[in-house]
C-alpha cells in the first residue's frame, strides 16, 4: 500500500500558522515570509492524525492530504 502525501501551495497560504502549530513535526513556518514550509511530504504514521488535523483548520486551504493510490496486483 502507498503512503498518504501532503502538498501545501504557498501562493495560497496566509501565514496563519495553524498547521507548523497542529502538526510541528510536519510543518513550519518561513522565517522570511511566514509562508508554509513542508517538512514531509509523506509524514510517517506517527504524525499523519496531526497532519489530517493541520489539513483541517487551515483557513486558507492551502495544505492538501492526497490518499494513496491503491496497489494494482
Amino acid at each position: 500500500m502507498s503512503t498518504p502525501r501532503l502538498s501545501a501551495d504557498r501562493e495560497s497560504c496566509i501565514g496563519a500558522g495553524m498547521c507548523a502549530m497542529t502538526a510541528p513535526d510536519v510543518f513550519d513556518q518561513d522565517p522570511d515570509d511566514g509562508l508554509v514550509l513542508l517538512l514531509h511530504t509523506e509524514p510517517p504514521a506517527a504524525h499523519l492524525a496531526a497532519a489530517r488535523m493541520a489539513v483541517g483548520v487551515c483557513p486558507s486551504g492551502a495544505i492538501t492530504f492526497h490518499a494513496p493510490e491503491p496497489d494494482h496486483a
